[in-house]
């Protein structure tokens, strides 16, 4: 008998530490209760787009046992959403961009990335700079050269506001050729759209901003697209060359990614990272990015912190040299 209840002991400990096991693999018992994905933007921008793709992909791949729910928390540049994940737990994610870092830098958040769990980068846009379809200048380093000769002489359409990457992509690039940036004469419009109708009207001589805002009046003809961001020519911009094909050593993704709330354990960053990691891979996700004219630019919870690292320096440095530093 007593032989029997060492052995019935002995199957129990082992079957604690199988569980324990599944646990610390992100096969435990989490998540426990509804996912919560938090786009901190109203409905029908990047951020909400971001969010509700991600859920979709979860939900339709099976990835997840949990409903999952996508809430917008628009204002203040993401920092309403962000300050709502801060009090929550492992069942909670936002959506994040470069903003959680410049918003800081910038003075406008007291919040930091340190303090969220970083579980995935996932995806970019790329950064374009355009003029008119008749404009003077034919390449990249033209506008350049001009700018490095007289920096008021050129400029440049931007929105909807300072700090935010179509700026300090060009103000990368404007250092990087050799032009004081805080010597740029950006004029500011309230998005994308309007920079481009301002462009289109003659009201500034070059634009930059994301290449989904440019892409079709480019390949339509009505305006020209001098370089763009990325690390190589982009599919179907066969004609536009990169940044650093026009001297300019530079490559800026306009990333967007997956975050955590703050103190999060192993088991559950490595839950996300699982899922996440199963999720872009995916045909589905494939379809995401290809439909939205978004790069996919994965990278894991590990990953995800190193970047933000280099990226927070990165950034540190660009908003010194744009002259916006308090």
């Amino acid at each position: 008998m007593k032989k029997f209840s060492i052995l019935i002991l002995f199957i129990v400990l082992v079957l604690s530490a199988c569980g324990g096991a599944n646990s610390a693999s992100g096969s435990g018992d989490f998540p426990k209760k509804k996912v919560e994905i938090i786009a901190p933007a109203s409905p029908g921008g990047g951020w909400d787009l971001t969010a509700r793709s991600v859920q979709k992909v979860l939900q339709d791949k099976e990835l997840v046992s949990q409903n999952i729910n996508v809430v917008n928390k628009p204002g203040g540049g993401g920092e309403v959403g962000w300050k709502y994940l801060q009090s929550k737990d492992a069942h909670y994610l936002a959506v994040n961009s470069s903003l959680v870092l410049t918003n800081n830098l910038l003075g406008q958040s007291d919040l930091t990335y340190e303090e969220f769990t970083p579980l995935a980068t996932l995806a970019t846009e790329w950064q374009a700079i355009a003029v008119p379809a008749d404009s003077k200048y034919k390449s990249a380093s033209e506008l350049m050269k001009q700018m490095k000769e007289d920096p008021k002489s050129i400029k440049i359409g931007v929105g909807p506001a300072l700090g935010n990457d179509d700026h300090l992509s060009f103000v990368q690039a404007a250092d990087e050729y050799g032009v004081d940036p805080s010597q740029v004469d950006f004029l500011v419009y309230e998005g994308g759209g309007d920079v481009v109708t301002a462009l289109l009207g003659g009201h500034v001589d070059a634009v930059t901003t994301s290449l989904s805002e440019v892409k079709d009046q480019h390949v339509a003809g009505k305006l020209k697209i001098l370089a763009v961001s990325s690390e190589k020519r982009i599919e179907g911009l066969d004609d536009v060359p990169t940044w650093t094909e026009e001297g300019v050593d530079m490559v800026f993704p306009h990333w967007r990614g997956i975050m955590g709330p703050p103190d999060m354990t192993e088991e559950e960053i490595a839950y996300w990272d699982k899922k996440l990691g199963e999720m872009v891979k995916s045909a589905e996700w494939k379809e995401v990015l290809k439909n939205n004219d978004w790069e996919g630019f994965y990278k894991d919870s590990e990953e995800t912190a190193a970047f933000m690292k280099e990226q927070h320096e990165l950034y540190t440095r660009l908003v010194n040299q744009s002259g916006l530093a308090e």
